[in-house]
């Protein structure tokens, strides 16, 4: 078993196959239910860190939250090359939050769509 960590990104192939150029290990999917699947595999692998396409994450923030509970690998909803859904930047904001205490970010502008 490697000590390296990796880095893996699962989304459209149109959203991520440029990452792969990076070193990024990239999992193309056509919906959710294979997105899941990928995850849930992936995040048993040698991954720090596995990026979702928001598109994808949409349908399985269960688990995605359950998947969370554990310190590696770090699960990051990122936006894809689709209509941006606000989940990435939902997510930051939550996280910005429990870091320090406070919305430091966006000072509760957007919340209304929450």
């Amino acid at each position: 078993m490697s000590m390296r960590k990796k880095i893996a990104m699962i989304g459209d192939k149109d959203s991520i196959l440029g990452f792969k150029a990076l070193g990024v290990s990239v999992y193309p999917v056509v919906d959710v239910s294979e997105a899941a699947s990928v995850l849930r595999k992936a995040s048993t692998g040698d991954y720090a860190i596995i990026y979702i396409a928001e598109h994808f994450a949409q349908g399985m923030q269960d688990i995605i939250k359950e998947l969370q509970q554990v310190t590696l690998p770090a699960i990051t909803i990122v936006p894809d090359h689709r209509e941006n859904l606000g989940l990435a930047m939902k997510k930051l904001r939550v996280i910005m939050e429990k870091a320090v205490g406070v919305d430091i970010l966006f000072k509760g502008e957007g919340k209304e769509n929450e």
